[in-house]
């Protein structure tokens, strides 16, 4: 009962501020007229420099996040992008009527006003309004007024309530636009040129995942959203274009939880000339530098961790990592016989057409990503899992790859790109198999990538950075949907 008439206070609350916009727009005050309004300062710049502005006049403009009505003087208190500041209203500065307008307004308008900058009786720096404007008319209750803002579905469904009224979430999302703009501002200095390549392509390669896949109605085809940036981006190296990277928006048809959307953000770069030690000198040395101009500290905490990105990263094979938090040593396993039945023994789940290298993997995820806490470059995995990697010269069933993990999760996937066009087709062909064979994630032949190669590709490393954990770890924030805008959720209507 009490659930039923709390909703209908609600409900006559909201027709109490319909009722107000009427008023207003019957007596020629329509807040939603075309205006533009001058703001002169922020909240925070105010604090920040009130010693330079005590005593001048500013114009500010934010939401009204809390009110107290006090006869002929009030006080209301504005939230901006940066923060949020006190005005002091009296009716003797601003004048009869506007102040009868102001003691209407509610909690959620969003209005303009011009005053000095002073500090009260109590200490509190404010701003003494001399003109109030109504600029927005707010016909809904924020959350705090009957339940508050604890529900996480609401939270993402409706993050611009989120951001309103959490200031640490508006904390995260400038921080992640501080970081890609860290990134950038880096990989511009080191002379890589920042590159857009398509979203809607044929082949969806560089990656094992399973792709969206949609129809183009003009050309009569079907195409499929990007699960990668890697085969245009090697396009370029053919070209010349030597140093390149992309940051945009990649697709998979996957599940979702703590660390996976269908659609999130990758940074991939290719360099010529270099191979995957290059990359691994660039990666860590990029964590680094976006950590310590970003945060101003290369020490991270993440959770009850205290991740330290200061000092160089620790570098293990796959097999010594197996070996180090397993006790088993791959290299002693000579056939895929031998590799089955351990997995039987140690209970890891495998599938028919999986080789000893996925078997590998398997023992890796199983026993080793857990432990990987602070920063490691896991290195040298088996070809299996790499079609697009060169071999290691001295053992050719190991590729020239790294993944970097930090608080057990993979942060980045590096290669000493594989520039030969006859091996790229046999490991193409290879992955066509596995097609077959009911892998929904492998790859398929790419004739005009394999032309590309063939035209000739110079030694090249290259690198992927999964950006929504890049802001995770940077941001102290557990799932990928606290650092997402607008993340994926399941219909409301389902």
């Amino acid at each position: 009962m009490s659930e039923q008439i709390n909703n209908q206070d609600i409900h006559q609350l909201l027709k109490v501020r319909r009722d107000k916009l009427a008023v207003l727009q019957e007596n020629g005050k329509d807040p939603y007229q075309v205006m533009s309004y001058e703001v002169t300062h922020h909240s925070r710049e105010i604090k920040e420099h009130f010693d330079e502005l005590e005593g001048q006049t500013v114009t500010i403009a934010g939401r009204i996040m809390a009110k107290r009505i006090m006869g002929k003087a009030s006080f209301c208190n504005i939230q901006d992008m940066p923060g949020n500041i006190q005005c002091y209203v009296a009716r003797d500065s601003v004048g009869e009527d506007t102040y009868a307008d102001f003691k209407k307004y509610d909690v959620g308008d969003i209005v303009g006003i011009k005053g000095e900058v002073f500090r009260t009786q109590k200490g509190e720096m404010s701003v003494h309004a001399y003109d109030i404007l109504l600029l927005s008319k707010s016909l809904q209750i924020l959350p705090e007024k009957y339940h508050g803002l604890v529900n996480t579905d609401v939270r993402y469904r409706q993050r611009y309530t989120d951001l309103i009224m959490n200031e640490e979430v508006r904390d995260t999302f400038v921080k992640r636009s501080q970081i890609i703009s860290a990134i950038r501002r880096y990989l511009d200095g080191q002379g890589f040129l920042e590159v857009e390549t398509p979203m809607l392509v044929a082949n969806a390669g560089g990656a094992a995942a399973r792709p969206f896949e949609t129809h183009f109605n003009a050309l009569d085809e079907d195409v499929k959203l990007r699960i990668s940036l890697e085969l245009y981006l090697k396009r370029l190296i053919v070209g010349g274009m030597e140093r390149v990277y992309e940051i945009g928006r990649v697709f998979r048809n996957e599940g979702l939880d703590g660390r996976h959307n269908p659609e999130f953000t990758l940074m991939e770069l290719y360099q010529a000339y270099t191979d995957y030690h290059g990359m691994m000198e660039l990666c860590e040395t990029l964590f680094r530098h976006v950590a310590q101009e970003v945060l101003g500290t290369t020490s991270v905490i993440y959770g009850d961790d205290v991740i330290d990105l200061g000092k160089p990263f620790e570098r293990l094979t796959m097999v010594d990592a197996v070996k180090k938090y397993a006790g088993i040593d791959f290299d002693q396993i000579e056939t895929l016989e031998a590799a089955r039945s351990l997995a039987d023994e140690k209970n890891i789940h495998y599938e028919k057409r999986h080789k000893k290298g996925d078997i590998l993997s398997l023992f890796f995820e199983e026993y080793v990503e857990d432990h990987l806490v602070q920063p490691t470059f896991i290195m040298d995995h088996p070809i299996e899992i790499s079609p697009l990697t060169k071999k290691k010269p001295d053992k050719p069933e190991y590729t020239e790859r790294f993944e970097l993990f930090i608080t057990g999760r993979e942060m980045a996937n590096a290669y000493s790109e594989l520039n030969d066009p006859l091996d790229q087709r046999e490991r193409f062909l290879a992955q066509e198999e596995l097609k077959a064979q009911g892998d929904e994630e492998a790859n398929s032949v790419d004739e005009d990538f394999l032309n590309a190669l063939e035209i000739g590709m110079p030694p090249t490393g290259g690198i992927g950075f999964g950006i929504d954990r890049m802001v995770m770890l940077l941001t102290d924030s557990p799932a990928i949907r606290d650092v997402l805008l607008f993340p994926t959720m399941k219909s409301l209507d389902k």
